[in-house]
């Protein structure tokens, strides 16, 4: 490696050599040489930010004093958050937020005729992948036609959507996607998409190396971070406006460094390890945070393992979780598959420019953690959230616990199968589910996973009849190794055959249960479980038979699925009998020596070469989905799936001003933990919800009504699901489960049906909440319902970072409860009038603003809130009705 000084931009632009290619790229130690400040000590997460200030510094949307800011944040402790404009790379979309992206910018198009501009300015500027994985559900399960059947409904089900974004692949330019069947849009980053050190031409046609970055419209887009690629989820209204140029308004982080040290034990798994991170990382405190993981530790942890603790930074609360560039970073990238010279170029660069973790680096943290790893034991989190962590000898009881404090359920109540030789009682495991990027992109969990299924066949074990087993890998490379394994036949003789490449159980297509099983639940009130090797386990996202769901590792889902019943201790009691009787979870518990033989026996890279060979082509029913050549969509009348949304319908070309909130109701008074699957579910629903009527309406049946994350495309069926979950409670409400409020007349009725008559008579509506609202996945739709409820304001304890982002995006003002003020405290019943002032004026970022509460008996009480608008640019997008507003009358303009 060599590095020369070549032409430079405040002295920071230098030439980089490395297999045998000279690239150009802009030095943190140049600029550090040039009196910029001391960097020398930033986290490397940091410095990945820092380099794209010196690289888009203009005087004007990135200043020297937004670069100097960096060496102040370390002066000050790790702590500055100054105002930035941060433009990543390239962006990530998987199809269901992907859809509604697509549509926007199909209606910008649209949109900007109107305003008299060119069709042609609405094309993304920076390269966007999505990958087509949330829509495959689970039909068929437990065979080997499962996989193709629901192949075929997928197709069946989906097939005006995939047209659809056939058409924009076609119409937009630096559009790609990767057709169905291929993966998770998180292992394809991971495995195959990112490249840690991107490289392209700059406006001079030189060649530019600098930092693989991006945004997600998901919020698992964090697991690349594996891989030191920084990358976070945010909103599909987010990512439009980066895919359109304009830069991600952020403040300089907090970061927080979590130091690994010591070595797993026998018996553990990264996802044992990952969920005592999440479970540290949420007591500690990381909302709005950088984590980065440091300490000799790393050392020791597969690149494999690194991802699946980045991929749940949304579950610990933080914007990313990353790992700096080292060996183990060089290896997984020549493991995979990618290029010599790009791994020598990551080498080079990272060494260059101060990014790289060797025995020495000892940076900079506003706060630090400690964990080692020698103390972690095999474990799961459940009921409800991931953070409900629960060593594996802790279950049983724990459930119990459940059954009494939570779920209020007498444990004993037992309900025949009609058909079957078997009882269904409260804690048996309907759903046992290997899911989820989270842990099918890990090969040494997968391949342990498949070491169960062995030994447990050979000793006569198999699922038992009541649970509904699943395998879903995030890429195709999983099944490569599986197979030549030979675990795939011992997954397939236990119930775990392939369903499809894709989300599944994870996101809640986890599809029907057996209708005697799903009958015999309902018809006991029983609490079943389900065992999920995912991400997310909140409340009516699994499924809607379901209550209590857990989180655990692919081998112990297996061991669950074996078992059968939560009610059982699996580290002492049996999993079953077997041919020559009871076996025990030690009896099929591999050793790390038989996991570690295997992976290095399998997962090569050939394997990764073969199956991302024609990524893009998808397979012969990819290949023959029809659809149009045009500038703009067609958008087809009859269609329930896709419809033109009426954000830019009669859009002036001035923007308006920030108004006050004066007579407001409440739509809706919700608790803590309020998760964006709350407000807009992506599961299932039912003929008799808002959602149902209107599909029932154009004679669409039952059966094809499909999930609500697959009609994201269509605002009209979104709107009717916005705070429809199952599970949600408006404690306007005595104990009534689902989206009910009290309409202007006062009686009970459907949110939706309320928000139309408040509406029709011209009257603003507000969210009240409690802490963490809007946490979880990084859905828009769940500020675009907002929105077109009527929603003027949400005020709650605190916010999420990307949904807080999202309200902004759509016009929606968030505000948070100071003084120790709640909603509780302030006993609201949802009978109150609101109203908010101070906004019509100078309104400044974070300002207190009165508002005031007029209850049902005529008292009165002003109190002071915090408008969470953050940034200047943020006052600008509610001026202008939402931040794709701003942008299509920018570009409108120009």
């Amino acid at each position: 490696m060599t590095v020369t000084v070549g032409h430079d931009k405040a002295k920071t632009r230098q030439t980089l050599t490395a297999g045998g290619k000279s690239v150009a790229f802009y030095s943190i130690p140049a600029a550090q040489a040039a009196g910029l400040g001391d960097f020398s000590r930033l986290p490397a997460s940091l410095k990945v930010v820092l380099e794209n200030m010196l690289r888009f510094e203009d005087g004007k949307t990135v200043t020297l004093d937004d670069i100097r800011a960096f060496a102040e944040w370390g002066a000050k402790g790790g702590q500055n958050p100054r105002e930035i404009a941060y433009r990543p790379a390239r962006v990530l979309m998987q199809d269901f937020t992907g859809v509604p992206a697509v549509v926007d910018l199909a209606a910008m198009r649209d949109g900007i005729l109107g305003l008299g501009g060119n069709a042609q300015k609405i094309n993304p500027l920076a390269p966007v992948d999505l990958v087509i994985d949330h829509s495959v559900m689970i039909d068929e399960f437990g065979n080997p036609r499962a996989f193709q059947m629901n192949v075929d409904r997928e197709y069946e089900r989906n097939i005006e959507r995939y047209q659809f974004l056939k058409w924009g692949q076609g119409a937009f330019n630096n559009f790609r996607v990767v057709p169905p069947g291929t993966g998770i849009c998180h292992q394809v980053n991971l495995e195959y998409l990112a490249q840690t050190v991107w490289t392209d031409k700059d406006q001079n046609g030189a060649e530019v190396a600098y930092p693989d970055t991006l945004v997600g419209t998901d919020s698992h887009t964090t697991m690349v971070n594996g891989l030191a690629v920084l990358g976070w989820g945010v909103g599909g209204i987010e990512a439009e406006a980066a895919m359109l140029g304009q830069p991600v308004s952020m403040l300089i982080p907090e970061v927080v460094g979590f130091k690994l040290t010591g070595s797993m034990v026998e018996g553990t798994t990264a996802t044992d390890l990952v969920l005592k991170v999440v479970q540290m990382l949420r007591k500690h405190g990381v909302v709005n945070k950088f984590v980065e993981f440091w300490g000799d530790g790393l050392d020791r942890l597969p690149l494999a393992d690194r991802a699946t603790i980045a991929n749940m930074a949304p579950e610990y609360g933080a914007t990313c979780g990353f790992f700096p560039v080292d060996d183990e970073t060089l290896r997984y990238l020549r493991n995979t598959g990618r290029d010599e010279a790009r791994v020598a170029l990551v080498e080079a660069y990272a060494k260059a420019n101060g990014m790289w973790r060797g025995a020495d680096y000892a940076p900079i943290y506003t706060s630090t953690l400690h964990l080692d790893m020698g103390e972690i034991v095999p474990a799961i989190s459940g009921p409800k959230r991931p953070q409900d962590y629960l060593a594996l000898t802790a279950a049983k009881a724990s459930f119990a616990k459940e059954m009494e404090a939570s779920f209020k359920r007498p444990q004993g109540v037992q309900v025949a199968v009609k058909g079957q030789d078997y009882t269904m009682s409260s804690g048996k495991v309907v759903i046992a589910s290997i899911t989820s990027c989270t842990n099918t992109s890990n090969p040494s969990v997968m391949i342990a996973a498949g070491l169960v299924a062995r030994k447990a066949r050979a000793l006569g074990l198999t699922r038992k009849p009541w649970v509904k087993t699943s395998l879903a890998p995030g890429s195709q490379v999983v099944s490569e190794y599986l197979e030549a394994a030979g675990l795939q036949v011992d997954l397939d003789a236990v119930g775990f055959n392939l369903v499809g490449y894709g989300c599944t159980t994870c996101i809640g297509n986890s599809g029907p249960l057996e209708p005697a099983i799903s009958a015999a639940i309902a018809e006991g009130d029983l609490v079943a479980t389900a065992v999920l090797s995912g991400n997310r386990n909140f409340e009516g996202r699994i499924s809607p038979d379901v209550r209590a769901n857990y989180l655990a590792s692919p081998p112990l889902v297996v061991a669950y699925a074996l078992a059968g019943d939560m009610n059982i201790d699996l580290t002492t009691e049996p999993l079953g009998m077997g041919t020559n009787g009871p076996v025990y979870l030690r009896d099929v518990w591999p050793s790390n020596a038989e996991i570690a033989a295997l992976v290095e026996a399998t997962v090569t890279r050939a394997a990764f070469q073969k199956k991302y060979a024609d990524v893009f082509k998808g397979d012969a029913k990819w290949q023959a989905v029809q659809t149009t050549d045009s500038e703009t969509y067609d958008w087809p009348a009859s269609s329930t799936y896709i419809q033109n949304p009426p954000y830019f319908r009669g859009m002036s070309k001035t923007p308006g001003v920030i108004s006050n909130i004066t007579g407001a109701r409440v739509l809706a008074v919700l608790g803590d933990m309020i998760t964006t699957d709350h407000i807009s579910p992506a599961g299932s629903f039912k003929a008799s919800t808002p959602a149902g009527k209107y599909l029932t309406e154009r004679q669409v049946p039952v059966s094809e009504f499909n999930s609500y994350g697959s009609r994201r495309g269509n605002h009209e069926v979104m709107m009717r699901g916005t705070f429809a979950n199952i599970r949600i409670k408006n404690e306007m409400l005595d104990g009534v489960e689902g989206g009910y409020t009290i309409g202007p007349d006062g009686v009970q009725t459907s949110i939706f049906d309320a928000s139309m008559a408040y509406q029709a008579a011209g009257t603003p509506l507000v969210i009240f909440g409690g802490i963490e609202y809007g946490a979880g996945s990084s859905r828009d739709w769940a500020a675009k319902g907002t929105a077109l409820l009527g929603v003027k304001a949400v005020i709650a304890e605190s916010f999420e970072r990307i949904h807080r982002s999202n309200l902004v995006g759509m016009g929606v003002i968030p505000f948070e409860f100071t003084g120790g003020e709640t909603r509780k405290s302030l006993g609201l019943k949802g009978n109150e009038v609101i109203s908010i002032s101070g906004l019509d004026g100078d309104l400044k970022p974070l300002s207190m603003v009165p508002c005031t509460i007029a209850y049902a008996d005529g008292r009165s009480k002003t109190i002071q809130i915090k408008c969470r608008i953050d940034t200047e640019i943020e006052i600008e997008y509610v001026e202008h009705g939402g931040v794709l507003h701003y942008v299509l009358r920018d570009l409108a303009k120009a």
